[in-house]
């Protein structure tokens, strides 16, 4: 993990014109004919309010396609090796630009369908602007994944039960709130997450929000698993 924020952030911010070429393998969209699908390691459009990535980043990664009928229905294939490591982060981000004071809610709501083998998370990753601080909300893992940093205990915010880490990767902090049981569809109230990290513990003050990423952190997916995003939403005043 201590790597995977700093890929995340950085090639993230690659323009289309560096990832010209930077092809990895092949693979069809769904038959429902996607408005966009790239197989580009860096591939990435914007539809409709949210940026959809690719975004395959970790050594030793195999193939992955990333494909969308819109900013709120997409997903991935994904035949990454069985070995550690995460080999990739696709998403779909919102951009917030608001301060955490400046907010008077923050929510989203997600409904996916996610293989029973390999071993990935579906995690929020929610940045600063300044990108000093990461907070990720894991609603679902499988296989041997886990998060950065030592267990802060358990605590019920949110919508949901969560396990929370605190971590540092040598760049910047990462809070990682796993959640207590798998979820495939439910909505957090985010807001109250960000307060409690402000106010509660003083992990941070009053940061502006800036990416608000959902995805698929994978780290194997041996054979070819498809990762869907039924739909996914985020709002915010």
């Amino acid at each position: 993990m201590a790597t995977s924020t700093l890929s995340r952030v950085a090639k993230a911010l690659i323009t289309p014109a560096l990832a010209l070429g930077a092809t990895v393998g092949l693979a069809s969209a769904p038959a429902s004919a996607a408005v966009w699908n790239s197989c580009d390691q860096w591939g990435n459009t914007t539809l409709n309010g949210y940026t959809l990535y690719n975004n395959i980043w970790g050594s030793g990664a195999g193939s992955q396609c990333v494909w969308a009928n819109s900013g709120t229905n997409w997903g991935v294939w994904a035949d990454h090796p069985d070995t550690g490591g995460i080999k990739s982060y696709p998403n779909a981000k919102k951009v917030i630009n608001k301060s955490i004071t400046s907010l008077s809610s923050l929510t989203s709501s997600y409904n996916v369908t996610v293989p029973s083998s390999g071993a990935y998370n579906t995690s929020y990753d929610i940045w600063d602007t300044g990108y000093k601080y990461e907070v990720m909300l894991w609603v679902n893992k499988t296989g041997a994944v886990g998060p950065l940093g030592t267990s802060q205990g358990s605590l019920t915010l949110g919508g949901s039960t969560w396990t929370v880490y605190k971590g540092n990767n040598g760049s910047n902090d990462v809070f990682s709130f796993v959640r207590s049981s798998n979820s495939g569809s439910g909505t957090v109230n985010i807001l109250p997450i960000l307060k409690w990290i402000k106010d509660t513990k003083g992990w941070f003050g009053d940061v502006t929000i800036g990416d608000l990423q959902f995805g698929y952190e994978i780290t194997s997916s041996s054979g070819g698993l498809n990762f869907t995003t039924n739909s996914y939403g985020v709002s915010s005043s």
